[in-house]
C-alpha cells in the first residue's frame, strides 16, 4: 500500500493566520552589585557537546563547512570540501569527511527549490539537505517528475539524489505536553508550556479560535497560527489552567523539559501525542531544515525523525531524553498501527521560531524551575550587571566603552539570554588600536560563561545574536 504524507489530525484544517514578527530594539542599562564569586559552569551533556562542537567549526571553517550529523550516539562527523581543514576538524574532537559541495552550496540550491515549491507535482513529497550524501535530496513517487521539477528550477541536477518513495505527507491534526485538546472542529495535542498557555501545531486552529482541554473544559483561544509555510501556533490558556514544564510519556510518568537546545541530526528523540497515548515514540533525527509538500501547501524548516504518529497527535511534542524541547508534530508519512518500523516518518515544526515570536512580549517556554526567562537576579553574582535586547544577527558591547585594568587577573562573565535562542559571549582586547578576541564562549543555548586569565590592558565584551531574538542580562568581573 502507498505511504502518504498527511498532517495529522481528527480533521484536516487549511486556513491559517501568520503571526507577526517585531524586529527587537537594542538597548542596555547598567547597576553595580557587590563582588561575589562567579559560578561555575556544570559540565555539557552529550547532545550539547555535539551541538556545539558542529557550531564552532561552523564558524571556524566558514565556506569550507560541508554539514555535520552524528553517528553511533555520539561520534561528530564535520564534513569538508577542503582537505587541510581536516586536521582542525580533528583537534574540535570530531571525525573529518571530504566532499564535494559546501554546505551554502546546497543550502541555497535548497532555497531555490523552495522558491519553485507552488510548481512542485502532487508526486514529489519533500526535498532537504543531506549532509551524509553531500546532495539535496527530492523524494518523489515519480523520479520523472521529480526531475522535471528540479530542472525547472534551473538547480544543477550534479547536487541533487532523487529517491523514489511513495511517502505523502499531511498535516497532524490534534497541558502537559503530548495530550488532547479539543477545538470546535478538530481533536490535537499539546506540544509544549509557555508562560499563559502552551504550543501547537499551526493547522489545528485559526488565530482566535477558542479550545477546550481532554475533559471538555473551556481552556483558551488561539493566540497565533501559521500554516502552511510554517506550521506553529500558540493557544491562550484561561486562568483555570497552570503551564508546567512537563510531557505526558503515558506510563504513569513524565518528561521534565529542561530547556530548547537544537540537537544534531542523528540524535535520539521522542515523541508525545494524544492519540497514540500508549507510549511515548522514538527514534532518530533524520534531517533538518526539510521542505514538505503538502496538498495543503508546502512547510518548510521541518525536522524530520524515524518515529511512528496517527490522526490527533498533531501539534505534540518532540524532545530529547535529556528533556530538551525540539519540535512540534505537523505531518507523517507512517501510522502507529501495527506499531513503529524503518519506514516510518514523521515530520516536526521546530519550537525556535515560535519562541522567539513570543518572547518579544516575554513570554517563555516553561522549564524545570522557571517560566520566564531571564529576571532581576540573573547573572547577579558579579561586580556589574548589564541588561539589553538584541535582534537576530545583531550585537552590543559591553560596557560600550570599555573597561581598564591595571594589573593581570581573571575576567570573568555570565550571559542569560531567553530561552529558544543562541546567544554568544566573546572577550575582546584592545591592541594597537584594533579590538581582537581573546575568549569566547559558543554554546547552543543562550546561557555562557567565560573564565580568562589574562594580562593588563583595555578589555570589552560582545555579546552576539547568533541566532533568535530577545533580551539578555550580562554580568562581568574585573581582575
Amino acid at each position: 500500500m502507498a505511504r502518504k504524507q498527511h498532517v495529522l489530525g481528527i480533521a484536516v484544517a487549511s486556513s491559517l493566520v501568520v503571526a507577526p514578527v517585531i524586529p527587537a530594539h537594542a538597548g542596555s542599562s547598567t547597576a553595580e552589585v557587590p563582588r561575589r564569586t562567579a559560578p561555575t559552569t556544570p559540565a555539557p551533556q552529550p547532545v550539547d557537546r555535539a551541538a556545539g562542537v558542529q557550531k564552532q567549526l561552523k564558524l571556524s571553517l566558514g565556506s569550507k563547512f560541508g554539514g555535520a550529523w552524528v553517528e553511533h550516539g555520539s561520534k561528530v562527523v564535520v564534513a569538508t570540501t577542503d582537505a587541510a581543514s581536516t586536521a582542525k576538524i580533528k583537534a574540535a574532537g570530531a571525525t573529518p569527511k571530504l566532499v564535494k559541495f559546501d554546505a551554502r552550496t546546497l543550502d541555497s540550491a535548497h532555497a531555490t527549490l523552495n522558491r519553485h515549491a507552488r510548481s512542485a507535482p502532487g508526486s514529489v513529497a519533500s526535498w532537504y539537505v543531506d549532509a551524509e550524501t553531500n546532495r539535496v535530496v527530492v523524494q518523489a513517487s515519480s523520479t520523472s517528475a521529480a526531475r522535471r521539477f528540479v530542472k525547472a528550477s534551473g538547480v544543477d541536477s550534479a547536487k541533487v539524489q532523487i529517491v523514489r518513495s511513495t511517502d505523502r505527507p499531511r498535516p497532524v491534526h490534534d497541558i502537559v505536553g503530548g495530550e488532547r485538546y479539543w477545538t470546535t472542529q478538530y481533536g490535537c495535542s499539546v506540544a509544549f508550556s509557555v508562560d499563559g498557555g502552551f504550543l501547537t501545531a499551526g493547522h489545528c486552529g485559526k488565530q482566535g479560535e477558542r479550545t477546550e482541554g481532554a475533559n471538555r473544559v473551556a481552556q483558551g483561544t488561539f493566540g497565533g497560527s501559521s500554516f502552511p509555510g510554517d506550521d506553529y501556533a500558540w493557544v491562550d490558556t484561561n486562568d483555570q489552567w497552570t503551564p508546567t514544564p512537563k510531557v505526558n510519556k503515558h506510563n504513569g510518568t513524565y518528561q521534565t523539559i529542561r530547556g530548547a537546545v537544537e540537537a544534531p541530526v542523528g540524535t535520539r528523540v521522542c515523541r508525545s501525542g494524544g492519540t497514540t497515548s500508549t507510549q511515548i515514540w522514538c527514534g532518530p533525527i533524520k534531517q533538518r531544515n526539510v521542505t514538505v509538500n503538502y496538498q495543503e501547501g508546502a512547510v518548510s524548516g521541518l525536522i524530520s525523525a524515524g518515529i511512528c504518529a496517527d490522526p490527533g497527535d498533531s501539534g505534540g511534542a518532540l524532545f530529547t531524553e535529556e528533556g530538551q524541547a525540539q519540535g512540534i508534530t505537523s505531518g507523517t508519512s507512517g501510522t502507529c498501527d501495527n506499531g513503529q518500523d524503518s519506514r516510518d516518518v514523521t515530520y516536526f515544526q521546530p519550537v525556535s521560531e515560535v519562541l522567539q515570536i513570543l518572547a518579544r512580549n516575554g513570554r517563555e517556554l516553561v522549564t524545570e524551575g522557571g517560566g520566564p526567562g531571564p529576571g532581576p537576579g540573573a547573572c547577579g553574582e558579579y561586580d556589574s550587571r548589564l541588561t539589553g535586547s538584541l535582534a537576530s544577527g545583531g550585537s552590543a558591547y559591553q560596557p560600550s566603552d570599555g573597561y581598564t585594568t591595571t594589573s593581570s587577573g581573571t575576567h570573568t562573565a555570565c550571559l542569560d539570554g531567553p530561552d529558544g535562542v543562541d546567544f554568544d559571549l566573546y572577550l575582546q582586547k584592545l591592541n594597537g588600536g584594533t579590538w581582537q578576541t581573546v575568549a569566547y564562549s559558543l554554546s547552543p543555548t543562550p546561557d555562557e560563561v567565560i573564565n580568562y586569565n589574562g594580562t593588563a590592558g583595555t578589555y570589552r565584551y560582545r555579546v552576539h545574536a547568533y541566532g533568535g531574538n530577545g533580551d539578555y542580562h550580562f554580568g562581568f568581573s574585573r581582575p
